[in-house]
């Protein structure tokens, strides 16, 4: 398999955490990123708003992180792409805010971070319409209406 991900669950999705492992392969594969592993955590907001002062230095609850590494996992030899951590109770929030099931919104999270990993990056308009664009790809590929959570292209 081109991209390996694992999921770590600190707190339980239920059946919202079930395509996330699906949603970071569409996002690296509609990137054309290179074989490689990474890991999903889905944690609370806390840990989230600890990580994101800790590494961004912003005393603040966000979504999604992504922590991007490149060294090749020891055991399979194939470059590690890094960590994306998801808050689950933020997903939840803004989910309910744009009137889709938590699912969507995970599988979304999963994309945008998989992207960071890949290289992308939304901090200017140019980044930001070329990341949608890659983002929007990759949730059609799992089936999901890009535009309904925000991100048409």
């Amino acid at each position: 398999m081109k991209h390996v991900v694992h999921i770590r669950r600190d707190v339980r999705p239920g059946p919202a955490g079930r395509n996330l492992a699906a949603a970071a392969r569409a996002a690296l594969a509609s990137a054309g990123c290179g074989p490689g592993e990474l890991t999903i955590v889905v944690t609370d907001s806390r840990r989230v708003r600890r990580l994101n002062a800790r590494f961004a230095g912003e005393d603040r609850v966000t979504d999604v992180l992504a922590f991007p590494s490149r060294p090749p996992d020891s055991r399979s030899g194939r470059p590690y792409l890094g960590d994306v951590v998801i808050s689950l109770p933020r997903a939840r929030s803004q989910a309910r805010h744009r009137g889709v099931p938590l699912a969507h919104e995970m599988c979304l999270l999963a994309a945008h971070g998989a992207l960071h990993l890949a290289g992308h990056d939304h901090a200017g308009p140019r980044q930001r319409r070329r990341m949608w664009a890659v983002q929007a790809a990759a949730l059609r590929r799992i089936g999901l209406d890009p535009g309904r959570l925000g991100v048409a292209e």
